[in-house]
């Protein structure tokens, strides 16, 4: 069962929110939590940098909101990190929701410590660059989806959904709908031996070509 929070796409499974938003809208595979049970959702306040510059990540959490999500196109650059632990802490201590990035952060144990869900590409040793101003607020292109600044983020450990903030409580009742099908399903065929060779035989009857 969905564990309702005050955001309330917190907890609900990114696969049932691809599946309501047709199996589109969800970030290249990539990019991952660097803890697989860290969880987010929040409004994107998007970043736009040049790989590894860290200036206007800076700027972001000085002007970002408690509850939002720092959405980083970070050029998909992996030598320079656009974060450490630091900053990570900054982040967390502003009160927001996580950060998501093409990009890769440093400082990997002291971040896993904040317990603050961080998602982007991995690791690197080498420190930021702080030689190039980047954009706040302005459309971005993170893991192969445009995300827009106030786009609805969900992640979890099977990856990213961006849901297009004009079609939030869409999406929203749709998703609700899917898992509560995903659970009567689960509920009446479960360990039923039985009821498992029946749900096989219907979909391949009505799926199987040939």
């Amino acid at each position: 069962m969905i564990e309702m929070t005050k955001n309330r796409f917190l907890g609900i499974p990114t696969t049932s929110i691809t599946d309501a938003l047709g199996s589109k809208n969800y970030m290249d595979i990539s990019i991952k939590p660097l803890k697989q049970e860290w969880q987010l959702a929040g409004k994107a306040f998007t970043v736009d940098i040049s790989a590894g510059e860290n200036i206007s990540v800076l700027e972001a959490i000085s002007k970002a909101e408690a509850g939002d999500v720092l959405v980083i196109d970070g050029k998909s650059g992996t030598s320079n990190a656009f974060a450490g632990d630091f900053i990570i802490g900054l982040a967390k201590t502003k009160g927001l929701n996580g950060v998501v990035s093409n990009g890769v952060i440093r400082d990997i144990k002291g971040t896993k410590d904040l317990d603050f869900p961080v998602f982007c590409k991995g690791t690197t040793t080498a420190a930021s660059k702080k030689n190039l101003i980047g954009k706040l607020n302005v459309p971005v292109n993170v893991g192969e989806v445009e995300v827009n600044p106030g786009d609805i983020i969900v992640a979890d450990a099977d990856g990213v959904a961006v849901i297009p903030k004009n079609n939030e409580e869409e999406v929203y009742q749709k998703t609700i709908e899917r898992v509560k099908k995903d659970e009567e399903r689960e509920s009446r065929v479960g360990e039923d031996l039985e009821a498992v060779q029946d749900y096989l035989e219907k979909f391949l009857a009505e799926h199987k070509q040939g």
